[in-house]
């Protein structure tokens, strides 16, 4: 009998709330419960520079166990493995900001679990069991804000740098060397194309930030600029003449990274500038 938790994919909720509907522990990231026969994963982005990763639409789930070797036939190790048999139903969610936990529907193992190194929360190496995850049938795809993963992805940078040569060079080493992916939402900017063609135009080849000549010609044989909003348009700048001027990539970059506001005032009195007429 398949468990309803009236939640839709996308939908967030507290602990409490998830506790209360699911009638699970509040703890831990696979929470059993047998009075709704389900088995809650909680894929927590927020903890620890190792997790789960998403390739192709799997999601392949470390087990449990934080010391030593991993054991598939030990509590919810087991649950999961035999998931396909035991009729116990399986849900997940994901957690990028602490406390708030986005239900991604019910998931099915997706091929048999597999083992791989890492180390334990002692920096120790051990094996331990990936359980490879996808949507169930009538499962919407599982996708998350594009914003959302940026922000964990700066959060991973944060603490990477915040370790030691010694530590940093472990957990290079037992990184998984296939790139994750998975799918996302995501605004696009219909830019104006006019706008920014005259942007270049009136560089005249050289960055209007550092002045200095594009770093090498396009395919077609002009000097490669980017064009470049001072407000950015997702903090409400207009895609306008005044607003836009034209960069090298590595000044692009330092806007993106920096943003100086001693870079912006530059380019603002730079963008107002018409500059000289331009012929056809």
């Amino acid at each position: 009998m398949n468990f309803d938790p009236g939640l839709m994919p996308g939908d967030t909720i507290n602990n409490d709330r998830l506790t209360e509907i699911f009638r699970c522990s509040p703890q831990g990231g696979m929470r059993r419960s047998l009075t709704t026969n389900t088995l809650v994963l909680v894929s927590d982005h927020t903890r620890g520079i190792y997790e789960d990763r998403w390739i192709n639409d799997v999601l392949h789930y470390t087990g449990m166990g934080l010391d030593g070797d991993q054991n598939i036939d030990s509590a919810q190790n087991k649950t999961l493995a035999e998931s396909t048999s035991n009729d116990v139903n399986v849900f997940l969610f994901e957690v990028f900001d602490a406390g708030k936990y986005i239900f991604q529907g019910q998931v099915q193992l997706y091929g048999a679990p597999y083992q791989e190194e890492q180390p334990d929360k002692n920096g120790k190496p051990r094996r331990v069991w990936i359980f490879p995850l996808n949507p169930s049938s009538g499962t919407p795809s599982i996708t998350i804000a594009e914003p959302i993963l940026k922000k964990k992805q700066q959060q991973r940078e944060r603490e990477a740098r915040k370790l030691s040569n010694t530590d940093l060079l472990m957990r290079a080493r037992y990184s998984k060397k296939g790139v994750g992916a998975r799918q996302v939402s995501t605004s696009a900017y219909d830019r104006n194309v006019y706008v920014a063609e005259l942007a270049r135009r009136r560089a005249d080849g050289h960055c209007q930030l550092c002045g200095n000549p594009a770093p090498f010609k396009d395919t077609k044989g002009e000097p490669f600029l980017e064009s470049h909003h001072i407000i950015w348009l997702s903090q409400g700048g207009d895609d306008s003449i005044e607003n836009t001027v034209a960069l090298c990539p590595n000044c692009h970059r330092k806007m993106h990274v920096l943003n100086l506001e001693s870079d912006n005032k530059a380019l603002t009195q730079t963008a107002k500038k018409i500059g000289k007429v331009l012929s056809t």
